[in-house]
C-alpha cells in the first residue's frame, strides 16, 4: 500500500460541535490496547559515529517483542534496502507476517517525536483514529528534519484516516502550526499531560516562540483531549532534546507516577530530579486526587566519547506484548526492573539492552510511536 493510492481529509482547527476535546477525542494512554507500533529501521550512521553496526540487530530484537502481540509499521528508506531488511529480522526471530514495510526517506529514527500522535473516541469502539500532525523541526536543534516532517501526513493516507495539523495564534497576530514531540508528552488518559518547563517553555530550543504559556496549555488540551497540564522543571542531564518528559518521569497508571531520582548529591541530576518529585508530590489530578509518587532509580552515568547520554530507566515503552525497559548493564538494572514490574501487574517486563543504542541520545520510548486500538 502506498500513499498516492489515499488521500487525506484535512480537519479544521475546530467543527461545527468544537473541538476534539469537546467532540469526545483524546490521545489514549500508552498502555491502552495498541493496533500498531510505527517505527523507523536505521540508517543514519551518523547517529551513532562509530557505533552503527549493533543497532539494526538491537531494533530487529525490540521490533521481534512488539511484532509478537501488535502489528510493526515500519519505515523504510526504499524499497530496493526491504529484502536485506527482512533477512535480519528473519534471523532475528521475527514474526514478518506482523510487519508492514513503507518505503519513505527519513532524516532519522525517532518515530516517538516525528510521527503522529493519535486520537481517538474512547467511548466509541467502533470510532475511527485522528493523526495529529504536529510540526516537527528536529528539537528546534538540527537543519535537516523535512523528510522526518511529512512522517504523519504519510501515515494517515497510508492509514485513511482524517489528519489534523493543530495550530495557534501567536503574539504577532499571526497564525502558526504546533510544534511538538511525542517525547515530550506523557498522558494517563483520565485527563492529565504530563511535560517540563525546560522542553515547552524555555527560551532555549525554543519550540514555539510567541506562543504563550496559556495558549499552548489550550492547545493541548483541545488537541489532545486532556483537562489539566502537569509541569515539571526539568528533564534529565545529557538529554538532546531539552528536557523530554519520557527520560525523566512517566505515567504507569491513571493515578501512579514512576519519577527518576538521584540520590548522589554530586551528580548534576540530583537538584533536577529531587525538585521534579517535590513538585509531583505536590500535584492533584483534575479531581483533586494526589498521585501515587514511585522512585526510579538511574543508572550511573553512561559517557561514550566523553559525552554523557541520556540513559534512563523512565525510557520504556509499553506495547501490546508486555513493557519494554531499556537496561544498561548497570547494577540498578534489577532493581529498576523490579520497581516497574509492581507497577505494571500482569504485563511481561522485558529488559532491552541499551548502552549502544542510547549513543543515538534515545532509546525505546523515542524510537516507537503507539497507533491506538
Amino acid at each position: 500500500m502506498t500513499a498516492s493510492k489515499k488521500t487525506i481529509k484535512q480537519l479544521s482547527e475546530t467543527s461545527a460541535v468544537g473541538t476534539l476535546r469537546q467532540q469526545g477525542f483524546q490521545m489514549p494512554a500508552e498502555w491502552a490496547p495498541h493496533a500498531a507500533t510505527w517505527l523507523a529501521w536505521p540508517h543514519n550512521q551518523e547517529d551513532w559515529p562509530g557505533k552503527f553496526e549493533p543497532i539494526p540487530w538491537i531494533i530487529a530484537d525490540i521490533i521481534r517483542h512488539i511484532a509478537s502481540a501488535e502489528r510493526v509499521e515500519l519505515i523504510v528508506q526504499s524499497a530496493s534496502g526491504i529484502s536485506a531488511i527482512r533477512d535480519i529480522l528473519d534471523k532475528s526471530g521475527v514474526k514478518l507476517s506482523s510487519v508492514r514495510f513503507h518505503p519513505l526517506k527519513t532524516d532519522r529514527i525517532w518515530t516517538r517525536d516525528s510521527g503522529p500522535i493519535f486520537v481517538k473516541k474512547t467511548a466509541d469502539a467502533n470510532a475511527r483514529i485522528i493523526a495529529l500532525g504536529w510540526l516537527f523541526n528536529a528539537w528546534a536543534k538540527y537543519d535537516n528534519y523535512h523528510r522526518d516532517a511529512l512522517v504523519p501526513t504519510y501515515a494517515a493516507k497510508v492509514l485513511g484516516v482524517p489528519m489534523h495539523h493543530p495550530t495557534a495564534t501567536g503574539s504577532d497576530g499571526k497564525v502558526v502550526r504546533l510544534v511538538l514531540e511525542g517525547g515530550s508528552i506523557d498522558v494517563n488518559g483520565a485527563g492529565c499531560l504530563l511535560t517540563t518547563q525546560e522542553c515547552l517553555l524555555s527560551k532555549v530550543q525554543c519550540r514555539n516562540p510567541g506562543i504563550s504559556r496559556a495558549v499552548l496549555e489550550e492547545k493541548l488540551c483541545d488537541n489532545l483531549g486532556v483537562e489539566k497540564i502537569l509541569w515539571l522543571e526539568s528533564g534529565i542531564v545529557g538529554d538532546d532534546t531539552h528536557g523530554h518528559i519520557d527520560d525523566t518521569a512517566r505515567f504507569v497508571s491513571a493515578t501512579a507516577i514512576a519519577a527518576c531520582v538521584e540520590p548522589n548529591i554530586r551528580d548534576a541530576n540530583h537538584r533536577r530530579m529531587e525538585e521534579n518529585v517535590r513538585r509531583l508530590k505536590a500535584m492533584r489530578d483534575g479531581r483533586g486526587r494526589s498521585f501515587d509518587i514511585i522512585e526510579l532509580p538511574l543508572p550511573k552515568p553512561v559517557y561514550f566519547e566523553k559525552q554523557r547520554l541520556p540513559a534512563s530507566y523512565a525510557n520504556f515503552y509499553i506495547c501490546n506484548a508486555g513493557v519494554m525497559v531499556p537496561a544498561f548493564n548497570d547494577p540498578a538494572d534489577v532493581q529498576a526492573l523490579k520497581i516497574l514490574e509492581q507497577c505494571f501487574p500482569g504485563r511481561h517486563i522485558i529488559p532491552i539492552y541499551c548502552r549502544d543504542l542510547v549513543w543515538g541520545l534515545g532509546t525505546l520510548h523515542c524510537m516507537t510511536q503507539q497507533q491506538p486500538r
